[in-house]
């Protein structure tokens, strides 16, 4: 797939396929201006023919193809010419391949069966898994297949002594190659690995000493092999090391055997208070809620109930969110051992590929600059960048964004390998060039400071911006590309799929001629009348392309706004993916979110550090922490819906002395569990056994055209059934669904460029998911717009787990809504799609019993969707203070000695619940009390209305439109801090503010009126109304903030809605017993 193939554009529903070429371009060669010279599948010369004549390989249309490119299509291929469609001939010098015709006048004996050249099918399939995962990316042997070279560092069997009469190059047994299809040995190094290996017969008269075989030296070798892993199997099963390095030799035989991460418990001296206080706030808990219920207070019943009723949910919740918090763990990578055993120096990398996801929709919401940066710092990760592609999703269907793609590809080309050569970090170049620290330091090579200014970053920065401002007023026609074709996403919401790789074989290399990952530009197909599904059916599409194009067994998704902070973060999730012994049962590892930009005060709680520091780790020793939308690298075949590999439990034991009965009892359930176990079988590993077939077998025929009678059509009628059914769940893409079969990724080596890309087009279409179970079993799940929460339950309930990678070094860092009416609107999206999940199929109080979700991590997932629903009692129990004050009543009634005790020891038990918390989290005080702020605003605003808005979707039908959160900011640090946009969501919190203040003058007023015994019931329901304030102080700072900045229209609503929920108070005042008034007698005079 090239580079400079152009952009991509079609529909397959409507049979369309255009090729625009960017400007300066060339296009393809009419025929009559082909020289003849270079072949037009790989590029290279076409060469000559043994006469020394031009190579023609189709006679028909003379369409130049090189001779590799000939028999490489003919031999692994569709064996017909690209052009004409004509059957290739066998020409002389060729090997016959299966289907040939007897050709007159050829006689080619010594090469109609050429089973040892050099360009075999076993040499050729070799190089092909050699370089994994290279197809359409520009080998590095000029596209001319490889044979495979041996490894020349084997040492001989007989350690490179002489043993008899026997040269050392020879010492080696070397078996003869293998004809006729059959199994080829790899042969061990010789002198010459150019000139072909004579076998040699060993003599019969001769000790197989003499061959190196059975001597007494090589069977010390032997047993000290032996001693040295029996030693090795010993210290793992212990769990230590040998410290003082008594044997030399083994670290280094170790090393590559150990796992490439370890889990570490928290220390019993942090974690057993924790556990035992939350064991005495349970008990508390129950004392507290019987003497509540057991005493209410007559003469304000109502008060009373509402405060039990709050109080009970606030215990439900807290219980929700504690409890997955009781097994914390962390984690410990080991980066060099996965260099070791994955990625030697020298040798070629077996690091798995692994495909980013980038998505963008409004560019001017989500500026152009910010996704080029974070693509930037994609593309100069430190892995191998034969095994890094990056899709960019354009959801808009924007030019800008494609513009901006364009320009960020050029700069790539010079930034990349400044920050590989001198290990630069972070590598998105806003954010490094920003950094405030001496940028010399550690840096000794005396041409830095040169390349650090030829980069030229404000140039390119200004050319973005360019872009930007030209993109403000759309002309009338529509956006022109440069060559004067029309943009086609000119219209958003009808416009075909868009294709274009901006990096890849041709134009790929950067300034110092090394090969750059592949980028391609993404837009899917969308028309009037089709459910596109937001992001969660972009991500889809993507999903679909990558693996048609690359399909690397692993993905990672970023937000356009989260950039590459630790270029080795992909290395560390890696360490878990790759681990022989965990990585099976990983469906994805999950990373914390770091946000850039932010207050040092972090008055909103942007950062969220409770939730990533304390709620992930304890979900981390459970079944792994959710996904949370961003940061997470993707096991694919989790994606694709199918069951986690189960453990084999080893066969139970029983014991003789047991009774007959207990024994029989024992073995019948073994019985059922076994079969139980056959029954669950991944879905995964039968259908692999299904569609499992021979490396040249020809494609699947339809049902039709099988004959019954013969041998084997039974077989082969349940493969193709069964390839039916895979369509109907995967789409019908044949490319597509062969890829989800590949479980260590790769993609088709007999597709052509222009065939992939055609069929990526077909697998955006915006009717490609019609009636499949992409969204429902498949990929990202749809039904909410946080599709994150579904997407992994979905897979914690396949029985996967998932892991929580914490570097030293914040692996990603991305940008945070900076003002109050952002960071509102964006709780509110999230909460508005955990009520979705509440009244969908899947949500997690009834979906998926049975399978393979443990019941505390279930718990977490009740709380992710429970949680907005805790805004009704949160919103009654902060308007209780103020009416409590106004009417002079208490929701408790007076304490005795007994009750104090227990509202003493609740309030201890949840102080020290929180400070053993940020012991073993490592959290700060003003990060957790910030959490606890904006529980409270969030929770009596953006919840509150999500909950109203769910209800109105679900009962009513009534959508809300998805509000894209604007990504960065102005220049000025912080000039969005105190910046207040019009919001409905501004008005409950205000309102509660100003009911409080009134609440307390009043009830001050009326105690400085009553006098000193007044004072004391006042304490208890000052210190209430107090709490609600302090919890809402953030967002009193925020309306009082700079320059006055507060909406005038939120000021006037909270003061009416305020003065009249007081006036009515006053005048109903449902909590006071009504009386007659006082008695009025005649006093017998007239007073007129």
């Amino acid at each position: 797939m090239e580079a400079s193939a152009g952009l991509v554009a079609g529909s397959h529903n409507r049979n369309e396929l255009v090729v625009i070429r960017r400007d300066g371009e060339p296009g393809p060669k009419p025929l009559n201006q082909q020289n003849g010279q270079v072949c037009q599948i790989c590029g290279d010369d076409v060469g000559l023919n043994p006469d020394g004549e031009p190579f023609v390989a189709c006679n028909e249309c003379a369409f130049p193809i090189c001779r590799d490119c000939y028999e490489y299509e003919r031999r692994e291929g569709t064996q017909n010419c690209p052009q004409c469609k004509t059957r290739f001939k066998r020409l002389k010098g060729c090997a016959r391949v299966p289907g040939d015709e007897e050709e007159d006048g050829v006689d080619d004996l010594e090469n109609e069966f050429n089973w040892t050249d050099k360009h075999d099918s076993q040499y050729v399939a070799e190089s092909m898994l050699h370089a994994h995962m290279s197809y359409g990316r520009g080998a590095d042997f000029d596209g001319v297949p490889q044979p495979f070279q041996p490894n020349p560092n084997v040492p001989l069997l007989t350690n490179g002594q002489m043993v008899d009469d026997i040269p050392p190059e020879q010492h080696a047994l070397v078996p003869s190659f293998m004809g006729g299809g059959g199994k080829r040995i790899h042969p061990l190094p010789y002198a010459d690995p150019n000139l072909p290996v004579q076998p040699r017969s060993m003599d019969p008269s001769k000790d197989l000493a003499a061959y190196g075989y059975g001597s007494v030296a090589w069977k010390e070798r032997m047993e000290s092999w032996k001693q040295k892993q029996e030693r090795m199997h010993q210290m793992r099963n212990e769990g230590g090391g040998n410290d003082d390095g008594d044997d030399a030799d083994l670290p280094l035989m170790d090393e590559a055997r150990q796992p490439l991460s370890r889990k570490i418990p928290l220390p019993s001296s942090q974690i057993n208070p924790y556990r035992m206080i939350i064991i005495i706030r349970l008990v508390v808990l129950g004392f507290f809620f019987h003497y509540r219920v057991m005493h209410p207070v007559p003469d304000a019943f109502a008060l009373w109930l509402i405060s039990v009723i709050c109080e009970i949910w606030f215990a439900m919740s807290w219980i929700l969110d504690q409890f997955p918090k009781w097994f914390p763990i962390e984690r410990e990578t080991y980066l060099d051992r996965l260099t070791l055993r994955f990625d030697k120096e020298g040798q070629p990398s077996q690091l798995a590929p692994v495909d980013f996801f980038v998505s963008t929709v409004d560019p001017m919401k989500e500026p152009p600059l910010v996704t080029a940066n974070t693509v930037l710092s994609i593309l100069a990760v430190d892995y191998p960048v034969d095994k890094v592609s990056c899709y960019v999703s354009d959801d808009g269907a924007a030019m800008l964004t494609f513009e901006a793609l364009s320009e960020t590809s050029e700069f790539a080309k010079k930034w990349v390998p400044f920050c590989k050569k001198y290990s630069i970090e972070p590598r998105a170049p806003e954010w490094y060039f920003q950094q405030k620290i001496d940028y010399l330091r550690d840096k000794v090579a005396t041409n830095f400071v040169r390349e650090r200014r030829a980069m030229k970053y404000e140039e390119f920065k200004v050319r973005i911006n360019a872009l930007v401002a030209k993109a403000q007023k759309v002309p009338e026609e529509g956006w022109t590309m440069q060559d004067g074709t029309p943009w086609p996403g000119n219209n958003v919401r009808d416009h075909p799929g868009m294709i274009q790789v901006f990096l890849g074989q041709s134009g790929g290399n950067d300034v110092e001629g090394n090969e750059l990952p592949r980028l391609v530009y993404v837009s899917r197909e969308k028309r009037p009348g089709y459910n596109h599904h937001k992001k969660a059916g972009a991500m889809n599409a993507l999903v679909r392309v990558s693996a048609v194009l690359t399909n690397a067994p692993y993905m990672l998704n970023l937000d356009c706004d989260h950039y590459v902070n630790n270029s080795k973060a992909i290395k560390e999730a890696m360490c878990f993916m790759m681990d022989p012994l965990l990585g099976k049962k990983v469906c994805y590892v999950q990373f914390p979110q770091r946000f850039d930009g932010i207050d040092r005060h972090d008055r909103y709680a942007n950062r969220n550090v409770v939730f990533f520091d304390i709620n992930m780790k304890g979900l981390d020793g459970i079944q792994g922490p959710i996904y949370v939308g961003t940061g997470c690298v993707f096991r694919r075949q989790a994606l694709y819906g199918y069951d986690a590999p189960k453990t084999k439990k080893p066969p139970s034991r029983t014991c003789n002395c047991w009774p007959k009965w207990c024994v029989c009892c024992c073995c019948f359930g073994n019985r059922k569990t076994k079969k139980k176990t056959k029954r669950s079988k991944p879905k995964f590993e039968k259908i692999k056994k299904l569609f499992k077939k021979k490396e040249n077998q020809a494609p699947a025929y339809a049902l039709g055209e099988i004959d019954e009678a013969a041998p084997g059509a039974e077989n082969e009628k349940a493969s193709i059934v069964n390839q039916q059914k895979l369509e109907k769940k995967f789409g019908q893409s044949s490319v597509f669904v062969a890829s989800t079969l590949l479980e260590n990724g790769g993609t088709l080596k007999s597709a052509s460029p222009a065939s992939l890309l055609k069929e990526a087009i077909h697998v955006i279409s915006c009717g490609y998911e019609d009636k499949t179970d992409w969204g429902k079993d498949i990929g990202w799940i749809y039904g909410s717009v946080t599709e994150d929460i579904l997407t992994g339950f979905k897979m914690h309930c396949h029985g996967w787990r998932s892991i929580y990678c914490i570097p030293k070094w914040a692996a990603f860092k991305g940008s945070a809504p900076l003002n109050l009416s952002d960071r509102l609107h964006q709780v509110l999206r999230w909460a508005l799609g955990s009520i979705e999940i509440f009244f969908s199929n899947h949500c997690p109080l009834w979906y998926g019993y049975g399978g393979g979700l443990k019941f505390l991590e279930r718990f977490s997932y009740i709380n992710s969707i429970v949680y907005p629903w805790t805004s009704i009692p949160l919103l009654a129990y902060c308007t209780l203070p103020a009416i409590c004050l106004l009417t002079g009543k208490f929701i408790t009634p007076e304490l005795d000695n007994a009750a104090s005790l227990w509202f003493m020891s609740l309030f201890i038990c949840i102080f020290a619940t929180g400070i053993l918390e940020m012991r073993w989290s490592g959290v700060g005080i003003d990060d957790w009390w910030r959490n606890e702020q904006f529980w409270v605003i969030g929770g009596v605003s953006s919840h509150l209305f999500a909950v109203f808005q769910g209800l109105l979707k679900v009962i009513a039908g009534i959508d809300t439109s998805f509000t894209v959160t604007s990504k960065g900011g102005d220049d000025e640090e912080f000039s969005e801090l105190y910046t207040f946009k019009w919001t409905t969501l501004l008005i409950p919190p205000t309102t509660l503010l100003l009911l409080n203040f009134i609440g307390v003058v009043a009830g001050v007023s009326n105690a400085i009126n009553n006098g000193y015994e007044s004072w004391g019931p006042l304490f208890g329901k000052l210190f209430f109304a107090f709490w609600a304030i302090v919890h809402l102080y953030p967002f009193l700072k925020g309306l009082v903030g700079r320059q006055n900045r507060t909406p005038t229209i939120v000021i006037v609503w909270s003061i009416l809605l305020a003065s009249i929920f007081s006036l009515l108070w006053v005048r109903i005042d449902p909590f006071l017993a009504k009386n007659d008034g006082p008695l009025l007698e005649e006093c017998g005079l007239d007073c007129n």
